[in-house]
């Protein structure tokens, strides 16, 4: 079945389905309804959308079919009239399954009868039996003696139980056999090697710092230090998600991308969901960084700066990267913030062209700014992250087990207020130059007093030139 092009829009009393399907019968076209469940069938066309609120099928709704556009224009009447359906422009979240109801537990035991247990033995024949039970059962007859305070002891940890030698990775550890054969391709980004797919988390954290500490460079650091007349041009490069996000809407290009994501469910525990809430700020992070210093206008290179700059991408090891939690799992502390942020302040000062800490604190105020813009500005940046990968031949694969769920999560399960809480934690948030761990500041403060020699020993020399110089006539 093929999947139509498709837009809604509401009344107050309706909702109206615009299904773009040409060279079609209107006699065959199938419509139901059923509460917030609706789809549509007319070979080969399948169409299914769950809403937000119930709908009804009634005398006022209908299904108008225009041969000359190739449009099925089908009007269901609102349950309540006036209630307001949200997000009718997200269509991956209409396209996304109907969320599974948890079925109610039964009992498992039957009561078919009972009665009450009589004392007959006196305490002397109860003694004479004791005097023939193991220490098993004495523990018990003296628990049951005691309030049933039987010995306890606190039990060791048991290993997750794993059962084959492949680990899984991605978007909610969905994903595995991905690289399979990654030496035989050209992926430069991977830090994993041939063991990407049997690497455990643990190895994949302890690669991942260690290759970036093998890419450090203190010179390269320095160089852009003292020479960052570039880079302030960069800085200062109006990010275009600064400005006001009303009025949004996606582009055909978009919306016809959003068809092609996957259709999933993903049950996410509160804490998996936390710690996707984190995974995308240092996808953002990436984001960021590529487009300020390509100034929003992609290059041959753009997709494997992102993948580079992301953890998750490089080495399959998405956060939380340390730090205390919050209590509450849709709030963020401090600490696990910076720790986030400082994992990808290090991929940006050891990996790219431009490696400067002011420019990462810029790309931070750009996270910012899209996060505060709301689950549809982070799903366009998401969808333009994708396009960068989907057109490389190596890295696309970056876009099959992380950005494509991404896209899907972020429309269907991501929260407005989440996003805005978080978009003003990351606004307000310090990250210490300290706490990059390669003596930044140290660094900077060596750079300036080279800086300010190199000037002294200038003026030295012009004044030296100028004594050499005949005095005028």
């Amino acid at each position: 079945m093929i999947t139509p092009r498709f837009s809604c829009s509401q009344t107050d009393k309706s909702v109206v389905v615009s299904i773009y399907c040409p060279a079609v019968r209107a006699s065959d076209v199938e419509v139901n309804v059923d509460e917030t469940l609706f789809s549509v069938h007319i070979n080969p066309y399948f169409l299914r959308l769950n809403f937000s609120h119930p709908l009804v099928e009634d005398d006022a709704s209908s299904a108008v079919y225009d041969p000359s556009t190739g449009y099925l224009t089908v009007t269901l009447t609102k349950e309540v009239p006036g209630q307001e359906f949200k997000d009718l422009d997200l269509l991956a979240k209409l396209l996304a399954p109907r969320p599974s109801q948890a079925s109610q537990s039964q009992p498992v035991i039957e009561v078919l009868d009972s009665q009450e247990a009589t004392q007959d033995d006196s305490d002397e024949e109860l003694s004479a039996r004791t005097q023939g039970l193991s220490l098993e059962q004495r523990e018990i007859l003296e628990a049951a003696e005691n309030d049933w305070q039987l010995p306890q002891t606190v039990p060791e940890a048991l290993y997750p139980l794993q059962v084959t030698v492949e680990r899984r990775y991605g978007f909610l550890d969905l994903h595995s056999g991905y690289f399979k054969h990654v030496e035989h391709t050209e992926n430069e980004v991977n830090e994993l090697g041939a063991d990407a797919e049997t690497c455990s988390p643990e190895d994949r954290r302890k690669r991942r710092l260690g290759h970036e500490e093998q890419k450090w460079d203190e010179d390269h650091y320095m160089a852009d230090y003292a020479d960052d007349e570039y880079i302030q041009e960069l800085i200062a490069w109006p990010n275009p998600y600064a400005a006001n996000s009303e009025g949004f809407q996606y582009s055909e290009k978009e919306n016809a991308t959003m068809l092609r994501l996957p259709r999933k469910e993903y049950l996410a525990t509160p804490e998996q969901a936390h710690h996707l809430y984190l995974a995308l700020l240092t996808l953002l992070f990436a984001y960021a960084y590529e487009t300020r210093t390509t100034q929003h206008d992609p290059t041959p290179e753009s997709a494997w700066t992102v993948a580079s700059l992301t953890p998750a991408f490089s080495a399959l090891d998405p956060p939380p990267y340390g730090g205390p939690a919050a209590g509450d799992p849709s709030a963020f502390s401090e600490a696990e913030l910076a720790a986030t942020f400082s994992a990808s302040y290090r991929r940006s000062l050891a990996f790219p062209l431009y490696r400067s800490f002011a420019l990462a604190e810029a790309c931070r105020a750009d996270v910012a700014c899209i996060l505060a813009g709301g689950k549809r500005v982070v799903t366009r940046c998401l969808l333009e992250v994708k396009e960068i990968l989907d057109h490389h031949d190596v890295y696309y694969v970056y876009s099959k087990i992380w950005v494509d769920d991404f896209c899907v999560w972020t429309l269907a399960y991501a929260s407005d207020d989440t996003l805005a809480n978080l978009a003003n934690a990351v606004k307000n948030l310090r990250v210490k130059k300290s706490s990059i761990g390669w003596n930044l500041e140290e660094l900077e403060a060596l750079t300036r007093e080279d800086v300010d020699r190199s000037s002294d020993s200038d003026d030295e020399s012009e004044d030296e030139i100028e004594r050499m110089l005949p005095a005028p006539l």
